[in-house]
């Protein structure tokens, strides 16, 4: 079960690294509306998303290394707080996008909407956070 959520994380993060650092105009063009994107700050937002892009790189590289290596990791506390981390990366794309989810459903505004895509990032990204911890979990107890 460990090796594949390492695979899932390496997967999404590695998702998360194309679309923010190597195709970061459609991620600005994910949440700038079509109206917007002929300011400074759309191509501030675009070039912004390679950092962002940079940090998914440096998960998906840690858990294919971790993959790769599991020996170097031998106890189940050792992996368990890898998930940890990993769960904690999920949960932070998540959680800062609740409160616009939720000015979405409240007034239909926010700084973005919460659907299509970003419903799926927010979606997937939950459940991402939800079996890395799932798992973290099982291995300690």
């Amino acid at each position: 079960m460990l090796e594949a959520v390492l695979v899932l994380n390496l997967i999404w993060f590695s998702m998360a690294f194309n679309v923010f650092a190597i195709r970061h105009e459609v991620f600005a063009k994910l949440v700038v509306p079509r109206d917007q994107r002929d300011t400074p700050v759309f191509n501030i937002l675009a070039e912004s998303g390679r950092f962002l892009g940079g940090m998914n790189f440096a998960f998906a590289l840690c858990n294919l290394l971790v993959l790769l290596n599991l020996s170097v990791f031998p106890t189940e506390t050792q992996r368990a707080i890898l998930l940890l981390v990993f769960g904690v990366a999920h949960a932070t794309q998540f959680i800062f996008n609740v409160p616009v989810a939720l000015e979405n459903k409240r007034t239909g505004g926010g700084v973005w909407q919460v659907k299509g895509t970003m419903l799926f990032i927010f979606v997937t990204d939950f459940l991402m956070m939800a079996l890395n911890l799932f798992v973290a979990v099982l291995l300690v107890f």
